[in-house]
């Protein structure tokens, strides 16, 4: 403790945040700028309040490990039918779960860490080009922290963003060059594992198969590539603060350097990085629709002193335009079991998301 003690008390006492801020975001260079600057003590914008960094000093380490579906041989029922039971237990007890066997080549996996690497060590003058914090108009942004303005803590980690949210296409001379080919196939092929989980997350409900397709849950989506560097001080700092995802689901492939944490019976659990494998998580829609059957939970990553980290997490949103109320599914409603939520719609929640700290959850702005 005495070391982080050092490092608050060695800041400037007319610390002014907003103006750190703003210059950080004025260089548009991100992050793996100040670790190729070779520095040492990491800037007070990135540095977590003193309740936070005590909290994890008492924390001990969990062994829990999330749960592994193996989606092989879904198309016999009987294998199909513990494969549902795997995915309900899942999603009603972690919200969380690692999935092999899903039909995604390793070559396209492999591609897609590549390409996000290759985005983010490219030349930093060609990477200002795409810099952006306008959400509205820019659908191919590099960036520093979605919530850069308005969370307590800036996260140690860049990203491009790949916004599909209001068709769920794009052209493909808007990605850029460096990573398009890589990133087209990825897209494909996450698209097509997209709808296959939401046909067993149906059917985990209870539901018709195309029962969750039908509400073009599907429809929407949102790249996100993101670039953890190495971090100097990682103790005082996150690569993503905790947070829940504001879609219906999220696909992520990570590389092997781990990081990725979980709550779980009050407790963080790694996501221990399965080779081939990818993660999947339940996001505030679904928990929704599900009137709290499945569950959206914390998560975060942890800054480390090896890097970079790397990943590349694809979010299902829905329709976004024109709009369209999504609620609490009737079907699974009753006397007994009543809507815990009011209808919303993907565009006021996810203004909401980006309005307020990162680890602050928009469920219960939404709860009945």
């Amino acid at each position: 403790m005495s070391s982080t003690k050092e490092s608050r008390t060695e800041l400037p006492t007319d610390y002014d945040r907003l103006e750190e801020l703003k210059a950080f975001d004025h260089t548009k260079t991100g992050v793996k700028a100040l670790v190729d600057e070779g520095i040492v003590e990491i800037p007070r914008i990135f540095i977590r309040p003193p309740d936070e960094l005590a909290e994890e000093l008492n924390r001990g380490e969990s062994t829990l490990q999330v749960p592994v579906v193996d989606l092989s041989g879904i198309e016999v029922e009987d294998r199909r039918k513990e494969v549902v039971d795997e995915i309900r237990e899942a999603s009603e007890k972690w919200g969380f779960f690692q999935l092999i066997n899903h039909g995604v080549p390793s070559s396209v996996l492999e591609g897609m860490i590549d390409g996000t690497r290759k985005f983010h060590e490219q030349d930093v003058e060609l990477k200002k080009d795409y810099y952006s914090r306008d959400r509205k108009n820019r659908r191919v942004r590099y960036e520093t922290d979605l919530h850069l303005y308005n969370s307590k803590t800036v996260n140690w980690r860049d990203t491009l963003n790949i916004s599909m949210i209001v068709t769920g296409h794009i052209e493909p001379e808007e990605i850029p060059e460096v990573c398009r080919k890589e990133f087209l196939k990825f897209m494909n092929h996450i698209r097509k594992l997209g709808e296959t989980l939401l046909d067993l997350l149906s059917e985990a409900l209870g539901l018709k198969p195309d029962h969750l397709k039908a509400m073009e849950c599907i429809k929407g989506q949102t790249l996100v590539c993101h670039y953890y560097p190495a971090c100097p001080r990682p103790e005082l700092t996150l690569g993503t603060d905790k947070h829940t995802d504001p879609d219906f689901l999220t696909i992520l492939v990570q590389d092997q350097s781990g990081g990725l944490q979980v709550v779980h019976n009050n407790q963080w659990v790694n996501v221990e990085p399965i080779e081939r494998g990818l993660v999947v998580n339940v996001g505030d829609f679904l928990q929704i629709l599900s009137n709290d059957k499945f569950l959206s939970v914390n998560h975060r990553v942890v800054a480390n002193k090896i890097g970079p980290r790397i990943s590349t997490a694809c979010f299902f949103t829905g329709v976004f335009e024109p709009p369209k109320m999504y609620g609490p599914i009737k079907e699974l409603i009753s006397e007994e079991k009543p809507p815990l939520y009011k209808e919303f719609l993907v565009s006021d929640y996810i203004t909401q998301f980006f309005s307020r700290p990162l680890d602050k959850s928009g469920l219960d702005l939404f709860r009945l």
